[in-house]
């Protein structure tokens, strides 16, 4: 056997390893496929939810508004205040939920793996920009039951220090949460948790998924 003959043997071979590493790629893109999609199913279904529970919540929301400035009374100042801003932040949390709706239900899987996981990372970030708003309205929870009738002259000493103990520490924590809300800690168990209501682990196990393309192209 000469040396071009080998030379031909070993192009025969090497078609054949390409092609069979082709059709590896190929088959283990459309599985990756599946499992992100079977995953974001989960992101959708939060999200559906998600837009008639905020629905639903405005209505109430909205009602005792309405009765609390229709009769309204000095006694009703944090109440008003209080409830206007878990409404303001709430109505960017519903535009939220419609935004990464339409997105995940746009994504086509069909088109490259660049362009999908682009559309996945900008999914996660929303949601990460989500999560950080949310947090926002958590000192108002802590003043809308007060009424200027009874605080802070009624009340004694005491119960004005633990109102001030409360508000100051669910301010404290919403801007703990706010400052470190970010990609940067997506790895980290607390955070994963805390945004997994709003979907974000469904779309970082897509991304992980896809990570298995990457790790397959880079040892073959």
């Amino acid at each position: 056997m000469n040396d071009q003959e080998l030379i031909t043997i070993w192009k025969a071979q090497n078609e054949k390893i390409e092609q069979s590493l082709s059709i590896n790629q190929k088959l283990l893109i459309e599985v990756v496929n599946q499992k992100a999609q079977t995953s974001l199913r989960s992101l959708k279904r939060i999200k559906t939810l998600g837009i008639v529970s905020f629905i639903l919540y405005f209505v109430i929301l909205g009602y005792l508004l309405f009765f609390a400035v229709s009769n309204y009374t000095s006694a009703a100042n944090y109440f008003i205040v209080s409830m206007l801003a878990i409404m303001f932040i709430n109505a960017r949390g519903f535009i939220d939920y419609i935004k990464h709706l339409t997105w995940a239900n746009n994504i086509n899987y069909s088109g490259s793996i660049t362009s999908i996981q682009q559309k996945l990372s900008e999914l996660q970030l929303s949601i990460v920009k989500h999560t950080k708003i949310m947090v926002l309205q958590l000192p108002f929870w802590t003043t809308f039951y007060l009424s200027d009738r009874w605080f802070p002259n009624q009340v004694g000493v005491s119960y004005i220090i633990f109102q001030i103990i409360l508000t100051g520490g669910f301010t404290y924590l919403a801007y703990w949460l706010y400052k470190n809300q970010k990609v940067e800690n997506l790895d980290k168990k607390w955070y994963q948790n805390l945004i997994a209501g709003s979907g974000g682990k469904a779309v970082r196990k897509a991304l992980e998924f896809y990570k298995e393309i990457e790790t397959f192209k880079s040892e073959n």
